[in-house]
Formats: structure tokens, C-alpha cells, sequence
């Protein structure tokens, strides 16, 4: 992870997933996070890499949403529908 520019020093970002950055995630009363779009990202290790779409999401599951470092862990944003989310959830 590293700075995204002098002026946001401390926001952290994702090394190599510049194009599926989104914007940046706003809490009260904790520090603004960068936002990445998850299929983006897959799509980038898939065309970049020459993983197949499985390896990439196992990939990005383990070594970049599975890695905590800090209150200024990106958000990696997996867009639904309000249905397909209550359906992914409900099983």
C-alpha cells in the first residue's frame, strides 16, 4: 500500500489497481479510506496477470480484502442490487 498523493498522505491504496479505484469511503469519526471496485480488479489481474477469473478472486480474497493493516484498509466494493445483496446474504 501506498500514499495516493501529497495531499492525502495518509490515505492508503492498493498497489497496481489504480484503474478500479472509485473514490474514497467517509465514516464519522474515522479517517477517509480509498473505495475499489472489486470486478474491476479482477478484470485487471485476468488482462495484467493472465489469471483466470477463479484465481483472480481467490487471489484478491485472500491478499488484499483479507489484509488488515490499519483504520485506513481500502474498501473493496462488491456492487449489487439491494435484492441480490438480501439474496446473497439470505442463502
Amino acid at each position: 500500500m501506498k500514499g495516493l498523493s501529497d495531499e492525502c498522505e495518509s490515505l492508503l491504496t492498493a498497489d497496481g489497481f489504480d484503474e478500479a479505484f472509485v473514490g474514497i469511503g467517509r465514516r464519522c469519526s474515522r479517517p477517509d479510506v480509498a473505495v475499489y471496485d472489486v470486478s474491476k480488479m479482477v478484470s485487471i489481474l485476468v488482462k495484467r496477470d493472465g489469471m483466470s477469473e477463479e484465481e483472480a478472486i481467490e487471489y484478491i480474497e485472500f491478499n488484499t480484502i483479507g489484509a488488515w493493516v490499519g483504520e485506513q484498509t481500502p474498501i473493496y466494493l462488491d456492487q449489487k442490487t439491494i435484492t441480490e445483496a438480501r439474496e446473497e446474504l439470505i442463502g
